[in-house]
């Protein structure tokens, strides 16, 4: 079990920026997978980003591909969204959620983060 804290939430114009962040306490942070999640019409929570618990390999939705970075500092336990060029309908709660089940690729999220939210006004 771990637990999740994320922050960085806010109020952004469109075109503006933010990044994210989620801390994580418990087991040992590198050894699994990490990833980012918002709702959507019809789904409990979508996709946005993920990434393996060395960092080295990078997973993305098409909807946030070239605007959306993840990354991941295992030394402060804390992965990060950094946000460019954000749209009205990236408005949303964000949540982080780790796959302690696997490190190279995000399968299936077995904990989650209370969420942030992210506001994009036009």
């Amino acid at each position: 079990q771990v637990q999740l804290v994320e922050s960085g939430g806010g109020l952004v114009q469109a075109g503006g920026s933010l990044r994210l962040s989620c801390a994580a306490s418990g087991r040992t942070f590198s050894s699994y997978a990490m990833g980012w999640f918002r709702p959507a019409p019809g789904k409990e929570r979508e996709f946005v980003a993920a990434i393996s618990g060395s960092g080295t390999n990078t997973y993305y939705a098409d909807s946030v591909k070239g605007r959306f970075t993840i990354s991941r500092d295992n030394a402060k336990n804390t992965v990060y969204l950094q946000m460019n060029s954000l749209k009205p309908e990236d408005t949303a709660v964000y949540y982080c959620a780790a796959d302690m089940m696997n490190s190279d690729y995000f399968i299936s999220p077995d904990n989650w983060g209370q969420g942030t939210q992210v506001t994009v006004s036009s």
